[in-house]
């Protein structure tokens, strides 16, 4: 779901207001340099503000995470309060663009500090390389030593990336259907990830191991 969202909002930054990433922060810093270059700096300004915006993001989940938080657990909180970012996002008209990508980067900051791992695996849910790198190292490991351990978890990682693709065909298809609204669904995606989080599949399996 988190996958999904996150490619999700990269189509939306980058087809519906005004080819800006939500996620991919090198190339929104690599058009800023291009255009500061050019003396472009209105141009410029369109792709710095989402960089720190994303980074402020790391930042306040990194806040959220040192609270002592009881009800429910950090990751929670920042993934609905992600949620709600987007709910305003879908409200701000497209000559708005620069708040609205702004405000995207920002959730994509929350989601990328938030959720680091996937079974002990260091893997990331808003951008692709990082997945990419480790999932042909694993399985290349797995074509040298046959440990399906190595195969899993490169299937985990590409499995992120189609994730993270889908989430993108997704993104364009209701962008052509709801326009200003389309990032709800990913709202939508992460509140559905907010309400997965309180099933302890950890402690049920603990539970299980107890009893036997």
């Amino acid at each position: 779901m988190l996958a999904l969202s996150g490619g999700f909002m990269d189509a939306y930054s980058y087809i519906a207001r005004g080819k800006v990433f939500a996620n991919a922060q090198t190339g929104n810093i690599l058009l800023f340099g291009v255009h500061l270059s050019e003396g472009e700096f209105g141009a410029a300004a369109h792709y710095l503000f989402p960089v720190i915006a994303f980074t402020l993001g790391i930042a306040l989940a990194d806040f959220v995470r040192m609270q002592n938080i009881r009800r429910v657990h950090w990751r929670q909180v920042a993934v609905l309060f992600e949620a709600l970012i987007l709910v305003a996002v879908s409200m701000i008209p497209f000559s708005r663009n620069l708040l609205a990508n702004s405000l995207t980067s920002f959730a994509c900051g929350i989601q990328v500090q938030s959720f680091r791992k996937i079974h002990g695996n260091g893997i990331a849910t808003t951008m692709c390389i990082g997945n990419l790198r480790s999932g042909t190292q694993n399985i290349c490991s797995w074509l040298q030593t046959k440990n399906t351990a190595d195969l899993e978890k490169g299937l985990l990682y590409f499995g992120v990336i189609i994730s993270f693709v889908t989430g993108a065909v997704f993104g364009n298809f209701f962008i052509n259907a709801l326009g200003q609204q389309a990032i709800l669904v990913s709202a939508g995606l992460l509140t559905a990830a907010f309400a997965v989080m309180f099933i302890d599949r950890e402690g049920a399996e603990w539970q299980k191991r107890k009893k036997k």
